[in-house]
Formats: C-alpha cells, structure tokens, sequence
C-alpha cells in the first residue's frame, strides 16, 4: 500500500469522525435554540461539518487516485 493510498483511508477516517461529531453537535439543546433563534449553527458545528467534509473528500480523492497509479 502506497503512502497516497494511507494518506486517503487517513484523512477518509479523520473526515467521517468529524463529520459524526459535527452532526452530534446540532442536536445539543443549546444548539437548537441557537439554530431556532439565529437560524445558524455556532462556529466551531459548523467548522466540524466543513472540515469532515473536506477530509473526507480529500481522503477519497486520494484513494482513487492512488489507485489508478
């Protein structure tokens, strides 16, 4: 296995915990009545949500691409 391909299932790994984390965070109670009365999550939910998805991303893109090579 090639340091790309443990790089991506890495990243694929870190993306999907804060992803689960991320998620958890908007079903707090104080979340939801920051989302009822703001209708935005907080900074740090949201900074869950776009830096798993990116990871995520990031990690499966390494993954196909380091398989193709």
């Amino acid at each position: 296995m090639g340091n790309k391909r443990i790089i991506g299932v890495v990243l694929l790994v870190v993306g999907a915990i804060l992803l689960y984390f991320g998620f958890q965070a908007t079903d707090a109670p104080a979340e939801e009545v920051r989302n009822t009365l703001t209708g935005n999550y907080s900074d740090q939910t949201m900074l869950y949500i776009i830096a798993g998805g990116a990871a995520a991303v990031g990690g499966l893109a390494m993954l196909l691409i380091g398989a193709r090579r």
